[in-house]
């Protein structure tokens, strides 16, 4: 079996024949089809929100697709908008509903809201990533969480971000040596904790995100062994599966992604 670094550089050095095979994939192909064919039709929140297919589609596509059946969050995520930074949109710690809502502006653009790029081609391109994330995750979950790092570390700006979202996280902790179980500390204190061990503009720089990852991935491998039998293991101090914090996740809705 390939290791974690191998698979992912197979796939990361040629991303954009990655994505038009992912794209091509006869279920991803036949739904893009439909959605670019019908998403004109939308006109309103309610048209949105009323249309299965559609909907699952761009909630797939933004990463959201566990919650679709919150309708009425994403209700008031869309009819709240994005030009108010009191809007639910911009309150919430997780970025994607901000992303969401500003490709779906119904609140600023109205009847005109699809069509523009960002709720036609764009939502298509975002839904072959996923595709292509989702494929790969299928044989190492690793990879998957590897390629949707490098797809929005350009978005990452603080360490608020990546404590926001659980897959982010996991790829920073796994990489930087952290402890799982620190996810029940403050969040203030786990920013900090981040903070002090990776600077987030180093994301924004192609050379340094590879070699981030190159750790990750490397280390990712490295905490499947068992301790007992490799003494690499204890690069990664231990268990990394441990999930996040319930509580954390509730209260992480609630922090100003503009901390």
């Amino acid at each position: 079996m390939s290791s974690t670094y191998t698979s992912y550089q197979l796939i990361a050095a040629n991303l954009p024949k990655a994505l038009a095979r992912a794209a091509a994939d006869p279920v991803a192909a036949r739904e893009t089809k439909f959605y670019l064919a019908n998403i004109g039709k939308v006109k309103t929140v309610d048209d949105f929100l009323n249309a299965p297919r559609l909907y699952d589609y761009a909630l797939k596509a933004f990463g959201l697709q566990d919650i679709g059946y919150a309708k009425g969050l994403i209700r008031k995520v869309l009819e709240g908008g994005i030009d108010s930074k009191q809007s639910l949109a911009n309150t919430l710690a997780d970025p994607r509903y901000k992303e969401l809502a500003t490709a779906f502006n119904f609140h600023k653009y109205g009847t005109f809201t699809t069509g523009f790029a960002s709720t036609g081609k764009d939502v298509a391109d975002k839904y072959a990533a996923q595709t292509l994330e989702l494929q790969a995750g299928e044989q190492n979950e690793a990879v998957r969480l590897a390629l949707y790092f490098q797809r929005k570390a350009p978005t990452i700006k603080s360490a608020y971000a990546i404590l926001a979202d659980a897959a982010l996280l996991k790829v920073v902790q796994t990489a930087l040596d952290i402890d799982p179980s620190t996810s029940k500390l403050n969040i203030d204190k786990q920013a900090a904790l981040i903070s002090s061990r990776l600077d987030v503009k180093d994301l924004q720089n192609p050379a340094k995100l590879q070699k981030f990852l190159q750790r990750y991935t490397v280390l990712s491998d490295a905490s499947t062994f068992d301790p007992a039998a490799s003494p690499a293991a204890v690069l990664t101090g231990g268990d990394n599966q441990q999930g996040l914090n319930a509580d954390l996740l509730f209260s992480l809705q609630n922090v100003r992604r503009t901390r």
